[in-house]
Formats: structure tokens, sequence, C-alpha cells
């Protein structure tokens, strides 16, 4: 499962059972962090996940900015939650990319909002899928 961690909007993808591409998407809209870490939790069981990825954002130059210190801490508080691994994986550019992708499947900027967290975290989900499938060949 990918994390898209958000302060208003959180976007989670769970890849399909082959563990090759996103299958399921959803954003969950929350300011609330125990009700976001209830429903992951929830979703977890749901899908049987057994590792969580979560968006990293670095700045531009690799550094750690104060959006990368709260993924962090947000991580740590998911690895205690769940029992489950958190990996943190960077997250660059995924929203623009997300954005981008919509837009050019004919979606305004008043939908794109309603799914662009979804389609981020699938966007992570398949960047560390298609790292984990070239690692092992």
């Amino acid at each position: 499962m990918a994390i898209d961690y958000g302060d208003a909007h959180t976007g989670i993808a769970i890849s399909d059972l082959t563990g090759f591409m996103a299958g399921y998407t959803t954003v969950i809209h929350t300011r609330e962090t125990d009700r976001l870490t209830g429903e992951i939790l929830s979703l977890t069981r749901e899908y049987e996940i057994s590792a969580l990825i979560l968006g990293c954002p670095l700045n531009m130059d690799g550094s750690k900015g104060p959006r990368a210190e709260k993924a962090e801490e947000f991580a740590e508080r998911l690895k205690i939650i769940t029992g489950l691994p958190v990996t943190l994986w960077d997250e660059r550019r995924t929203t623009i990319d997300a954005h981008n992708i919509l837009a050019a499947n004919g979606k305004n900027a008043k939908k794109r909002k309603k799914t662009v967290d979804a389609v981020a975290a699938a966007l992570i989900l398949e960047n560390y899928l298609n790292y984990l499938n070239n690692k092992l060949k």
C-alpha cells in the first residue's frame, strides 16, 4: 500500500494481487490524524497489506524540509499502529505528474482536485514496484 500523505487529503493506492501495479485507489479526506490512521489500519486489514510505502516529499536538491520531517513522524506512527514495515519513498513531482495525467485525460481543475492524491499515491506505488522488479532482475 502506498500513501500520499497530506494535511487534508491523503491518497491511498493498493497493488493488485500480482504486486505489479496499483489496483485500488482512494482518497481519505480528513485533517484528524487519529481518523486517518484508523482508516489506514482498516484498509491494511481489509486488503491484507504486508508493507506500507509512504511518500516522502524531499526538496528538489534531495534535502529534507518540514514536509519530509512530517512524513518521517507519520511513518513512525504508522509502524506502531499497524505493526507493518514502512518504507519512505521519494515522491518528488508525483503530485505535478498526477495533475498532468488528469489534465491530459480531460479532467478540469475541480475534478482533478478530488482524485489527484489517489493518482499521486498510484504513481508512488508503481515507482516502488518498478524498483522492486528491477532489483530482482
